[in-house]
């Protein structure tokens, strides 16, 4: 394939695209470079923006920004681009999450080929092409922290969501009825533990805004309009990030009395996992928001070492779980703010 001769604007617009991506706490923890003599774009973590009581590891950190990855890649598709991505490319810069040479097929690429064409590069190109259908949903997908309906999801859909994951390396499962319970059995202990945690709570607080108009907010955290009502009846699977603001008008709903959950996990738990299991989860958001679907996510349980193990279903093969997802017919979710492309992208030679 020929290096794309990308100019800034189109970059920008790529890295526009990149940052819908979802986040602990929506802090966007992530910054681009873009060097435009190799059509590269470089993915970083940014520290500055870490959880340090919930999220010491980074892996959180590590989720959000593989989530702008692929969110990259969508969109690099539907410029009739391949990313050539590559993790952890420069073990002496431990920020730099990924590197993506952006690369425009030859013409004809689904015609014959040439003997001597890159069957390697032909490969990454068939399995990403297919991605620019779901760009339609990147600004579409919002967390949604309101009540869904009792409706189940269809098991054809289902099906379509494990595959999402499979196709990026890691395996989505339904937990049964026991661990069903099991699972929000631990959001509820996660709850009190950060209750009890000045330190969490403080974090918390940090990254979330009173202001009822998302306008009003500064370009990160998560806005009052987000928070969604209170649980009328016992705790909701999903966290409540007004316990310190206490915005007066939020109201009160009755939440499914049956959540649907799906665990996302990994065989093994390296950078590199969470790095592929950040792609799959926004895969699986996208894919969902697709399908017509609300989404949420529940990390709480996954923020506490002492309870992250219990997650896992030991009847099924997965080793780590890295996220919670909780997958429903509701509304889509109000939107929430991002930071300017200028802030968070930097051009260099």
């Amino acid at each position: 394939m020929a290096p794309a001769h990308l100019d800034p604007d189109t970059a920008a617009r790529l890295v526009g695209d990149a940052v819908t991506a979802p986040s602990m706490h929506n802090a966007q923890p992530w910054k681009f470079v873009f060097r435009p003599a190799g059509g590269v774009i470089e993915l970083y973590g940014d520290p500055e923006r870490a959880m340090t009581r919930t999220d010491p590891d980074h892996r959180a950190l590590h989720l959000g920004c593989a989530a702008a990855l692929f969110n990259l890649r969508v969109s690099a598709a539907q410029y009739g681009l391949q990313a050539d991505v590559r993790l952890l490319p420069d073990a002496s810069q431990p920020w730099l999450l990924a590197s993506a040479a952006l690369e425009r097929p030859p013409d004809g690429h689904d015609a014959d080929h040439d003997a001597d064409h890159d069957a390697d590069h032909d490969a990454d190109y068939d399995a990403d092409r297919d991605l620019a259908v779901l760009y339609a949903a990147l600004r579409r997908r919002h967390t949604c922290r309101f009540p869904f309906s009792d409706e189940p999801v269809p098991d054809a859909l289902w099906d379509g969501l494990r595959s999402a994951a499979r196709r990026e390396g890691c395996r989505l499962t339904l937990p049964g009825d026991w661990h069903l319970e099991t699972v929000l059995g631990l959001v509820r202990d996660a709850e009190h533990r950060e209750d009890a945690d000045p330190l969490a709570r403080a974090e918390t607080s940090a990254w979330t805004s009173s202001a009822p108009d998302p306008a009003d907010t500064r370009g990160d955290g998560v806005p009052a309009a987000a928070f969604g009502p209170r649980s009328s009846a016992g705790t909701a699977p999903v966290r409540d990030f007004d316990r310190d603001h206490r915005v007066a008008d939020r109201g009160w709903a009755a939440f499914e009395k049956r959540p649907q959950l799906a665990l996302l996990g990994t065989s093994n738990d390296t950078r590199a996992d969470w790095l592929r299991a950040g792609q799959a989860l926004e895969r699986v958001l996208l894919q969902a928001t697709t399908d017509g679907l609300a989404t949420s996510m529940t990390s709480q349980p996954l923020e506490w070492s002492e309870l992250r193990w219990a997650a896992r279903d030991p009847l099924e093969a997965m080793g780590h779980v890295q996220m919670v997802l909780r997958v429903g017919y509701g509304p889509l979710g109000p939107e929430t703010p991002r930071r300017p492309v200028a802030d968070v992208l930097e051009i260099r030679d």
